[in-house]
């Protein structure tokens, strides 16, 4: 397939290019400045602009565009930046699909796991309400920014990607060096359920939806388990301890509004995911540890 992917060189979107251009497809990528590359098609969400011809001949979009959340303290203007990102890319990219005749009828849309906000031990599939949490309204803003190009026609599919373990980055980006030196231990309670995935199967996930038939909210997740369990599975791959607990007052004093997702439970599971034929390459939390500990 012909696939243009936006956010391309995020901790996701780094992984994603080489397994697709692994998997046979020609990627183009979306980038904020002038060409350099053939493969490269220049985009300014924050302008509106894209040159509707650039999808001609295109086959699939993904776009994982938007700022981290998790980077820096979520104050109020750094809220109004994480959506504003989120919905001006979607939002152009919508039109542009609806648009175009000629261009993409597949579009992966990035989302988050945290749509359905912190709900304890319920299990948690695609068809629950969203809740009523900041990132729950982000979630319901950004997956209903694609409606135009749903209206279309095009085959939308809204990637509700979980905690994603892999080396170098994402949400362990923090943990992974603290569990190295021995330091790290559970995150507040420990008991809160982490929706997790592994970065390979996240990026396999993606390539196998392109082609099959999903609409709609996926959860990209494998099997939820509580923090405790996580952090506890790969200080075991570092052959580290993991006894030192970090209190819930502490993750919020360094972290602001974002610990609501750290501390949070979501249940998760990857029902749409699983009815589609995916098989995960580490659907085993400690074998998923072991794969993120031996690349890192």
């Amino acid at each position: 397939m012909r696939v243009v992917v936006g956010g391309s060189s995020g901790f996701i979107g780094s992984a994603l290019l080489p397994l697709l251009r692994e998997s046979g497809h020609e990627v183009l990528t979306l980038v904020r400045r002038h060409p350099r590359m053939h493969d490269e098609i220049s985009w300014d969400p924050d302008a509106g602009e894209l040159d509707p011809r650039a999808l001609d001949g295109v086959d699939a979009v993904i776009n994982l565009a938007g700022v981290n959340p998790g980077s820096r303290p979520l104050t109020a203007a750094r809220k109004r930046l994480v959506l504003s990102s989120r919905l001006r890319s979607t939002r152009l990219l919508a039109e542009r699909l609806a648009d175009n005749e000629n261009g993409p009828r597949i579009w992966l849309q990035a989302s988050g796991i945290g749509a359905y906000g912190s709900r304890g031990d319920a299990v948690l599939d695609e068809s629950e309400p969203l809740g009523t949490t900041f990132f729950a309204h982000v979630v319901q803003q950004w997956e209903a920014a694609t409606a135009p190009a749903q209206a279309a026609g095009v085959r939308v599919a809204h990637l509700r990607t979980g905690i994603v373990l892999g080396p170098g980055g994402g949400a362990l980006g923090r943990l992974l060096p603290v569990l190295r030196l021995g330091l790290g231990g559970r995150l507040g309670s420990g008991q809160q359920f982490w929706p997790w995935i592994s970065l390979l199967d996240e990026v396999r996930a993606m390539e196998h939806l392109l082609t099959a038939d999903v609409h709609g909210p996926v959860n990209l997740v494998t099997e939820p388990r509580r923090n405790i369990e996580v952090v506890r599975a790969l200080a075991d791959a570092m052959h580290r301890p993991a006894a030192v607990p970090v209190p819930a007052f502490a993750l919020k004093l360094a972290l602001g509004d974002f610990s609501s997702e750290v501390l949070g439970s979501i249940r998760a599971v990857p029902k749409a995911l699983a009815a589609s034929g995916f098989v995960p390459a580490h659907p085993d939390l400690d074998e998923a540890a072991r794969w993120v500990v031996t690349k890192g």
